[in-house]
């Protein structure tokens, strides 16, 4: 199972599974062998497993029951010198590469196996939900600290928490801002992993390995793809009303959305056609059910969905 170099390396294969589910972006998780939150994953066989993709669909059915569908290509993280990825025990002392993919699903149904749960995305990072009050004061306070008369830090810290009235918020840079947070000793990975840490209760949810890495990948690239690809609406059922629409959109990309705005941007993308039907369970006057109309547009590419955040 290991190959290349003096101590050889293994290949493990994580999978970001999303969907909303009950108005929350939620990832479909696991448990480690010590407890720890993870995501389904697993270490990939090149004497039996004929591909990447097809290992990666076993292990989330098996440690979760949920049959993935589409899936792509994150990244690959096999950085030296940090506890994640682990190097696998033993003398041997392989180092471990690991591959992510990401894969949305409109279909969070309940998950069995002991451990398996789908996980609200925001529970994880809860600096990413910038629909209170922006960035949390107390993350203010200790990044402020940490970067200190460090123009660099200080710079790279307003700039990705929006610290300053000019600097704007880009939702799609999570990984760096978990980076950040990891130099600077405030998330747990950091002390499990020899840095220096500081005690703050930022109420986030630690992960095993790198897995914590992997979803801020996944989230970041969800994110983006909104405003270019009509990614959304592979996490929307069939029929939609467009204010469950919207509820999606912010609910991924943790901002409050102007309603106006973001209707007429949807309508102006050509991307929804209205069924003709109402939906009664909205609590209120019925609303109008949608349907996605597909790609099938000029040079077979879909435009995505414009986010016209409140300021």
């Amino acid at each position: 199972m290991s190959w290349g170099g003096e101590h050889g390396v293994r290949i493990s294969l994580s999978a970001v599974v999303m969907a909303v589910r009950n108005g929350l972006l939620s990832v479909l998780t696991t448990e480690d062998a010590d407890g720890a939150l993870a995501l389904p994953s697993g270490p990939f066989d090149p004497a039996h497993d004929r591909t990447f993709e097809r290992a990666l669909r076993a292990f989330v059915t098996d440690q979760t029951g949920f049959g993935v569908g589409f899936v792509e290509q994150l990244y690959t993280f096999g950085d030296a010198g940090r506890d994640a990825p682990r190097a696998t025990p033993g003398p041997d002392q392989q180092r471990e590469i690991s591959v992510g993919y990401l894969a949305l699903t409109a279909d969070a149904v309940d998950v069995a196996p002991p451990g398996a749960r789908w996980t609200p995305v925001l529970d994880v990072f809860p600096w990413e939900d910038r629909r209170a009050d922006g960035t949390p004061p107390e993350i203010r306070a200790a990044v402020t600290t940490w970067s200190g008369a460090n123009a660099r830090r200080l710079s790279r810290s307003e700039a990705l928490f929006a610290l300053t009235p000019t600097a704007r918020w880009d939702e799609g840079r999570v990984l760096e801002r978990y980076e950040l947070l990891y130099e600077a000793g405030l998330v747990a990975e950091a002390a499990r992993d020899g840095l220096e840490a500081t005690s703050l209760a930022l109420g986030d949810r630690p992960m095993t390995s790198d897995h914590r890495r992997i979803l801020a990948t996944g989230l970041g690239r969800l994110r983006s793809k909104l405003r270019y690809r009509p990614v959304l609406f592979e996490l929307m059922p069939p029929t939609f009303t467009l204010s469950t629409l919207q509820s999606a959109a912010e609910a991924v990309v943790g901002l409050n959305l102007h309603k106006q705005n973001f209707r007429r941007g949807v309508e102006r993308t050509g991307l929804v056609t209205p069924t003709g039907r109402l939906s009664t369970g909205t609590g209120g006057r019925p609303a109008e059910l949608f349907r996605f109309t597909g790609t099938d547009v000029q040079d077979g590419q879909a435009p995505g969905l414009a986010l016209p955040a409140l300021r």
